[in-house]
């Protein structure tokens, strides 16, 4: 039986059947699914292998050491940073959807408090390098689905700081990738600033500080004075610009609808008339 055959058994399976099938063959289901994870079926890779790993861990069918083993391999060098720093290649479809897989045993792990500290710490030190390491921007592929690595990464920290164990000192890191992650040369075009919201304000529902946040915001925009000095108006400071705007535009309204983070609301209102010249 092939993974495919497998996992659309399994889906017509009730939950003892289930828990049944993983107690004989689990070992080899969930190997299966991480060799396939980055399959360029969009079919076998994310309307199947990715919804099965959400019904096992949302039905409590794997344990502890599973999802130890998961976490462990899916945040390593094969997996989230398989290939890192590529652009144009199918390797982003391994890289994207570990990182949906690893948001997915964050959250669980939020109930269960069973993944190891040290493999958390490791991760938590880490995540800021995908961001800003990542270079694959596409969405949709034809013929290949979505890659969408940028919003899958962004999803992937916003779900890390909610964990109970997240320590605040890594968020200067998180925050220096997400000022970054607007200039790698291309509009987004698929509500990946949506995404990046969620970032700034799963820090904020974690008691991060909003003076911490408006220096964010206040160096986000430096980027383009400093760019416009070293480099002048070129392509990549349109860009550049249009994203950090659209960015932060859906941020304000975000905050401003949430009532959340008044001062910062401010200092972004002010940033985005200057460089939108408002009233001008």
């Amino acid at each position: 039986m092939n993974i495919q055959e497998a996992l659309q058994n399994f889906s017509t399976m009730g939950l003892s059947e289930r828990q049944a099938f993983i107690l004989q063959q689990g070992e080899w289901l969930l190997q299966e699914m991480l060799t396939h994870i980055g399959s360029v079926d969009a079919e076998l890779r994310d309307h199947t292998i990715y919804r099965t790993f959400i019904e096992l861990l949302s039905d409590n069918l794997l344990s502890t050491q599973q999802l130890q083993y998961l976490f462990q391999t899916a945040i390593s060098e094969d997996f989230l940073y398989l290939q890192i720093g590529e652009n144009g290649t199918d390797s982003v479809f391994t890289r994207s959807f570990s990182a949906l897989l690893v948001a997915g045993l964050l959250a669980k792990d939020t109930e269960l408090l069973v993944l190891h500290d040290d493999d958390l710490q490791t991760f938590f030190k880490k995540i800021g390098r995908y961001l800003l390491l990542e270079q694959d921007t596409r969405g949709y592929v034809q013929d290949k689905g979505w890659a969408h690595s940028i919003a899958h990464g962004a999803d992937l920290a916003a779900t890390m700081i909610k964990h109970p164990k997240f320590d605040l000192q890594y968020a200067p890191s998180i925050l220096h990738a997400l000022k970054l992650v607007t200039w790698k040369d291309i509009v987004y075009t698929n509500d990946e600033e949506e995404r990046f919201v969620n970032i700034v304000e799963a820090l904020w529902d974690q008691q991060y500080s909003e003076e911490a946040l408006i220096e964010f915001v206040e160096q986000a925009f430096d980027k383009f004075e400093i760019h416009l000095m070293t480099q002048g108006y070129n392509d990549s400071f349109f860009s550049g610009r249009t994203c950090t705007l659209n960015f932060m535009k859906t941020l304000y309204f975000s905050l401003k609808m949430n009532n959340k983070a008044p001062q910062l609301q401010n200092m972004i209102y002010g940033q985005v008339a200057k460089w939108l010249k408002l009233g001008a």
